[in-house]
C-alpha cells in the first residue's frame, strides 16, 4: 500500500521529469562524473630497500631520483599499517542489529517513511582501517520502492558501489575528537566539486557513526607514486591543477583541509584526482586563525609548527610539498625523529633538484615560502594567483574543471567494484563490521543523519528535502 507521502513524491518526480530535456553528450563537452570513490589512508610502505642510501644531500638529485619513503601519520586519523597475512579468508559477517537514531515527529515524513542504515548495505571487503574504525567497500541493496531506483549514483545499473566509513563513538569520545568527526560530516554536506569525494549518506547506531561516500576505485595517489617512483612534470601538472581547483573551492567555502598528502588523494577510473579524508578540515573565517597543532608533519606549514596561528595559506604550503614529492619521490624535509623534522621545516631552505625546469622551481619557491604572507596564493586572489603561474601556462582551467582535460595515465580498473589499486593488507582482512561493545548516549552526535539531495528535485524542493533530512535542532 502506498502512503500519502510516497504519492506526493511520485507526483513531484513525475512533474519534474516532464520538464526534463536531455542533450546528447558530445566528445567536446562530456558530463561531470561524480561516480565511485572514497578510500582509506593507503598503508605506508617501507621502501628503504629501493631508495638511495643518501637522501639528505643535494647531490642525491644528480643520480636517479629517490622514491617515497616511510613517513609519519596524521595527528588525528589513521593508525599505522597492520601486518596481516595475505591468505586471510574474506569473511562477510552480519551487521550489528542496533536501532538507528530516531527522527523527531516534527521532521519531514521522508525520514519516517524511509530511513537509511547499515542494513541497507552489503559489505564486500575492507579497503582501510584507521584510528576510529574501518572503511569498507559496500554495495547498496536495491529497494524496489525507492524512487531513486535503489542506486543514488544515478547510473541506473544497480551496482551502487560505495565506501562506508565506520567510526566507534566510544573511541571518538575517549580521544576527545567529537568535534572533528562532526566537522567532517558537516563539511562534506556543504561541498560539491568534480575533484572532491561526495558524501551520499550519514547515519548512526547506538555505538557507531557511518559515512557513505562515493567509492573511487583507482586507488590513492600514494599507491601510484610509490609504483612509479616519480611523475613527469606533464603528469604532475594536471594532478596539481586539479588539486589547486579543489583546494581553491574549499577556501571559497571557508574551509581549510589541513591534511593534504598523497594518501588523502584518490584517483578515479579516468585518471582524475579526488580529495578525500576531511577528518582534520575546519571552517575558518577569512579574518580568523586556528591554533590547532594538527596534520601530517612532513606536510605541515612552518606557522603550524611554530603555533603562530594558521589559515588557508597553510594548505598552499601542503600543495607545494605535494608537488615536490610528485616530482622528486619524497618530501623536501625528512627525518626519522619528529622533533628534528620539525626543526628542518622551520629553519632549512628547500633544495630544488636541478633536473626540474625553471618554471617548476619558480612555482615551488612561491608555494614553499616559510612566511605565509609571502606565500603564493596568500593574497586576495587566492588560488587564482597560483592558476596564473607560468608553469600552468598549458592548462585550460575551464576545460579542466569540466573534466575535459584527460590525464594520459589511467589506473588499471576492471570494474566499479575493483580493488586492485588498494593494498592487499587491507583487502584481505575479514570484512567484519563487528557489534559495538558499549551503547553511547546520542547527545554527542545529534543531527548526524544525512541523505544527499535528489538531483531530480528543483532547488526549492531540495531545500525542503534537506530540512527534513538533516534538521539538527
Amino acid at each position: 500500500m502506498v502512503s500519502s507521502s510516497q504519492k506526493g513524491l511520485h507526483t513531484l518526480l513525475s512533474a519534474n521529469l516532464k520538464k526534463l530535456t536531455i542533450t546528447p553528450p558530445s566528445a567536446s563537452s562530456p558530463d561531470f562524473d561524480f561516480s565511485e570513490v572514497f578510500g582509506p589512508l593507503t598503508p605506508h610502505h617501507n621502501n628503504s630497500a629501493q631508495s638511495p642510501a643518501s637522501t639528505s644531500s643535494a647531490s642525491a638529485f644528480l643520480a636517479d631520483p629517490p622514491v617515497i619513503y616511510n613517513r609519519s601519520h596524521s595527528f588525528v586519523g589513521p593508525s599505522p599499517r597492520y601486518t596481516l597475512s595475505s591468505s586471510l579468508p574474506l569473511q562477510i559477517q552480519e551487521l550489528e542489529n542496533e536501532s538507528l537514531e530516531i527522527a523527531s515527529e516534527s521532521e519531514s515524513e521522508i525520514i519516517s517513511e524511509k530511513k537509511i542504515g547499515p542494513g541497507d548495505f552489503e559489505i564486500l571487503r575492507v579497503v582501510g582501517q584507521g584510528a576510529f574504525g574501518k572503511v569498507f567497500q559496500v554495495r547498496k541493496k536495491v529497494d524496489r520502492d525507492d524512487i531513486n531506483g535503489g542506486d543514488s549514483d544515478g547510473d541506473g545499473d544497480g551496482d551502487g558501489i560505495y565506501a562506508m566509513k565506520v567510526m566507534r563513538k566510544e573511541t571518538i569520545i575517549k580521544k576527545n575528537h567529537v568535534d572533528y568527526m562532526k566537522a567532517e560530516r558537516d563539511i562534506l554536506t556543504k561541498v560539491m566539486h568534480p575533484f572532491i569525494v561526495q558524501l551520499r549518506y550519514s547515519f548512526q547506531t547506538k555505538s557507531k557513526l557511518y559515512l557513505i561516500l562515493d567509492f573511487i576505485n583507482g586507488g590513492h595517489l600514494f599507491f601510484h607514486l610509490y609504483r612509479q617512483g616519480i611523475f613527469s612534470e606533464d603528469q604532475a601538472r594536471i594532478y596539481t591543477a586539479e588539486i589547486v581547483c579543489a583546494v581553491a573551492h574549499l577556501h571559497k567555502c571557508g574551509i581549510v583541509h589541513r591534511d593534504l598528502k598523497p594518501e588523502n588523494i584518490l584517483m578515479d577510473v579516468d585518471g582524475h584526482v579526488m580529495l578525500t579524508d576531511f577528518g582534520l578540515a575546519k571552517e575558518i573565517d577569512e579574518s580568523s586563525r586556528s591554533n590547532s597543532m594538527c596534520g601530517t608533519t612532513e606536510y605541515m606549514a612552518p606557522e603550524i609548527l611554530l603555533s603562530k596561528g594558521h589559515n588557508k595559506d597553510a594548505d598552499w604550503w601542503s600543495v607545494g610539498i605535494l608537488l615536490y614529492e610528485m616530482l622528486t619521490g619524497q618530501p623536501p624535509f625528512t627525518h626519522a625523529n619528529r622533533q628534528k623534522l620539525q626543526q628542518r621545516i622551520i629553519n632549512e631552505k628547500v633544495k630544488l633538484p636541478p633536473f626540474l625546469t625553471g618554471e617548476a622551481h619558480s612555482l615551488l619557491k612561491g608555494l614553499l615560502q616559510k612566511d605565509p604572507t609571502r606565500r603564493l596564493g596568500s593574497g586576495p586572489n587566492g588560488g587564482d594567483d597560483i592558476k596564473r603561474h607560468k608553469w600552468f601556462r598549458s592548462i585550460n582551467w575551464k576545460k579542466l574543471e569540466a573534466r575535459e582535460l584527460v590525464p594520459k595515465f589511467k589506473p588499471d580498473v576492471s570494474g566499479k567494484d575493483c580493488t586492485a589499486n588498494f593494498d592487499r593488507c587491507w583487502t584481505t582482512m575479514p570484512a567484519d563490521d563487528s557489534p559495538g561493545t558499549t551503547p553511547t548516549a546520542g547527545e554527542h552526535f545529534q543531527g548526524y543523519t544525512y541523505v544527499a539531495p535528489n538531483p531530480w528535485l528543483s532547488s526549492d524542493d531540495r531545500k525542503v528535502h534537506n530540512q527534513g533530512e538533516i534538521k539538527e535542532k
